[in-house]
């Protein structure tokens, strides 16, 4: 009897055509000091994602963008961004922290600033050639700041350094972005600009994820949401954020930004909410 020949294993199709998560986290606890900002988180996100990472203050939510990064080393477990180990491709990643990380009387301008964005890729004694300025310029007419080039950073408005800020990011050409706070506590009309530049920069296969407090806009510009409180609470599309009860979860009795109110969660009726409900009490603006 003459045996079978051996067969042959091949993944299937689809999954072949996959292309690798941008993101993978496994076991990863982070924190500073003696004091835990993220606890045993696993998670993965896809390449081509647009991804909102919501959560109360102290939940952890720069401290994810900062180990994905390479800017902070986990205490346990497993990071792969862009399949290695964090840092090791620092020039595909563009990484832009919140406005408050900056010196705003530096003196630097706008063209200086969104040239930092090329550094990476210049090496050791080069200088800024054509190539990199044709892409500064590039970078600042996508968020609309060609005629503040030669503006000193801190003269511009809030909208206007975060339009710089992803302009610096864009010079890079990455193929990931980490960006804290992008489109929070700027004019509407600056946030959906920018959440369109993003949405195109997703689909054209990059990988944008943004901390943010605004659930409006989480819920209706990004494709995915991360849900965060010191540990994932919730990852999935971003319809999760009508969810009563996850972001009971996620909040508790935390103050909330939901489309430019002042809002609480009010945990004596969440569980009295159908599915696709928000109970919220609204409390008096808050000055800042």
């Amino acid at each position: 009897m003459t045996a079978a020949p051996p067969t042959a294993t091949h993944p299937e199709p689809d999954a072949a055509r996959l292309p690798a998560p941008a993101i993978r986290l496994s076991g990863v606890t982070a924190g500073y000091g003696e004091r835990v900002a993220l606890e045993a988180v696993d998670m993965e996100v896809a390449t081509g994602s647009l991804l909102a990472v919501v959560g109360p203050n102290g939940a952890g939510k720069s401290t994810l963008l900062k180990v994905m990064a390479g800017l902070l080393q986990p205490w346990w477990g497993e990071v792969e961004t862009l399949g290695a180990r964090p840092g090791r491709l620092a020039k595909r990643v563009a990484y832009v922290p919140q406005a408050e990380a900056v010196d705003w009387d530096f003196p630097v301008t706008v063209g200086d600033v969104v040239m930092m964005g090329r550094y990476p890729a210049l090496g050791r004694f080069r200088r800024p050639g054509p190539a990199d300025l044709r892409a500064v310029l590039d970078a600042l007419g996508q968020v609309d700041m060609v005629e503040h080039r030669g503006t000193q950073i801190g003269r511009l408005s809030g909208g206007q350094r975060r339009r710089v800020f992803l302009a610096r990011a864009l010079a890079a050409e990455p193929e990931l972005f980490l960006m804290d706070e992008p489109v929070t506590a700027i004019d509407a009309t600056t946030q959906e600009e920018l959440m369109d530049l993003l949405e195109t920069v997703a689909s054209g296969g990059r990988t944008v994820i943004a901390t943010t407090h605004d659930l409006a806009c989480a819920a209706a510009r990004f494709q995915t949401v991360l849900a965060v409180n010191r540990r994932v609470i919730a990852h999935g599309p971003a319809s999760l954020i009508l969810d009563p009860r996850l972001l009971a979860e996620t909040y508790g009795g935390h103050l909330l930004t939901l489309g430019g109110q002042t809002v609480v969660l009010d945990d004596a009726h969440h569980h009295e909410e159908r599915p696709g409900q928000m109970h919220y009490h609204e409390e008096a603006p808050r000055r800042r």
